[in-house]
């Protein structure tokens, strides 16, 4: 497996970075791609929704939830993000 991809990101109005692995971020692309928003769009609508989660951590999990709701025939559970 690669190692991880960094990308830009305005949240707030502040410039960050976010590191995941190539397979989350195509995963993201495709969420945002399904919902007919920018990239840009998800994460920051994402960080709105994370708490105390570390953003990079909780865009794994939306992936993983998004991945598994397709799997599942697009069932949504009980407090899935995706």
């Amino acid at each position: 497996m690669p190692g991880l991809r960094k990308r830009s990101v305005n949240l707030a109005g502040h410039a960050t970075s976010v590191a995941l692995e190539p397979e989350f971020w195509a995963v993201l692309e495709t969420m945002a791609k399904d919902r007919r928003i920018s990239l840009a769009a998800l994460i920051a609508e994402l960080d709105t929704k994370r708490g105390e989660s570390l953003l990079a951590s909780f865009c794994r999990l939306s992936a993983l939830a998004f991945v598994q709701q397709k799997a599942s025939g697009g069932k949504k559970r009980k407090g899935e993000t995706a």
